[in-house]
């Protein structure tokens, strides 16, 4: 790690070349506002108050941008939409030097929760995907999530389609959604039920509550990853027990800026949580509402905290061996961050 002040352009450009892996991204909050335009005007829907002027998304607030995001998400009706989409945020991730993607889908959205809908969802988003990796090297795997202000019983109808079609594809479970709404341990049922269909666990916390709420999700849900969780900083026996226990916190730095958690990135905690131990790694959630891309994230993390190429690839690498996926993809990621 070195000053901030004495990264010139040559080692920015190389930091922003290195291959990345993003664990912390939402499908329908990744896709690019021009796609989500052109969909509404071949479906003739208005989006009234989806868009600023200049084309990006718009919203006032984080419960405004869970309503702006369920609005652009309603032109996506079909399993052909969802194949389209994920091609389009897998060509951005691509141009952004990602090799490994694991993204949250809602079978809420897919199919409202049916899963005999939810299968031809599916399938239409994995072979978008498996097109993709031949075309641009990218993998992307599924981490199915309900949504908490839903509510428990739609979450078990969620848990349900995840356990259901659980294998190399889909890899994990996990929460979205208003953290403001309901505790974590009204979805200990559905939890349980993916756990038991052999998924991986995570669940946003720590990012609106603060400390506590990422001490409940330890405890009630029994996750290993936590979406954002960095608010366990004002809690330093938590960042203790997060380091110990060997949780993974999948950070959204731009994320967390552009919607007021943090003033600005310089006092965003994750160096102090780096520092303490814990497992950090960088996302970038919802980037076209974020105006983020992960080159972004990384020039940025970069020009603050002075962080060098040694960092980023150790960051890559904890991705790599916190990911969800089969022991042989992550081998094979592995191999390609030792090559880089």
């Amino acid at each position: 790690m070195r000053d901030p002040r004495d990264h010139d352009e040559e080692s920015l450009h190389r930091i922003k070349a290195l291959p990345k892996l993003e664990l912390h991204l939402h499908i329908e909050g990744a896709a690019p506002p021009s796609f989500i335009r052109g969909l509404a005007q071949e479906k003739k829907v208005r989006l009234d108050g989806v868009f600023a002027e200049d084309g990006s998304y718009i919203y006032r607030d984080f419960v405004h941008f869970l309503e702006v995001y369920e609005a652009a998400t309603s032109v996506l009706k079909s399993p052909e939409d969802y194949a389209r989409l994920t091609r389009a945020v897998l060509e951005e991730c691509a141009q952004n030097g990602v090799i490994y993607a694991e993204t949250f889908i809602s079978p809420d959205f897919c199919g409202g929760g049916d899963l005999g809908a939810w299968r031809e969802y599916l399938h239409a988003m994995q072979d978008a995907a498996d097109r993709a990796e031949r075309d641009m090297g990218i993998t992307l795997r599924g981490v199915v999530t309900c949504v908490r202000h839903f509510g428990p019983e739609k979450a078990k109808a969620a848990a349900l389609c995840a356990a259901e079609t659980a294998g190399d594809w889909i890899v994990g479970f996990g929460m979205g959604g208003d953290e403001n709404r309901g505790e974590q341990r009204d979805f200990a049922y559905s939890f349980d039920m993916a756990r038991e269909a052999g998924l991986r666990l995570t669940t946003h916390a720590g990012e609106w509550r603060g400390a506590a709420e990422v001490r409940r999700a330890i405890e009630d849900l029994g996750v290993e990853r936590i979406g954002h969780g960095v608010r366990a900083i004002e809690d330093l026996a938590l960042v203790e027990l997060i380091a110990e226990r060997g949780i993974t916190l999948e950070v959204c730095p731009g994320s967390n800026v552009r919607l007021g958690v943090y003033p600005s990135l310089s006092q965003h905690p994750i160096q102090k949580l780096r520092e303490r131990g814990v497992k950090v790694t960088v996302s970038t959630d919802d980037p076209p509402f974020f105006h983020s891309t992960m080159v972004q994230e990384y020039e940025n993390l970069a020009r603050t905290f002075g962080w060098e190429e040694e960092d980023f690839i150790e960051i890559a690498k904890t991705s790599a061996n916190s990911a969800f996926c089969s022991a042989d993809t992550r081998e094979a990621l592995l191999k390609r961050l030792e090559s880089a």
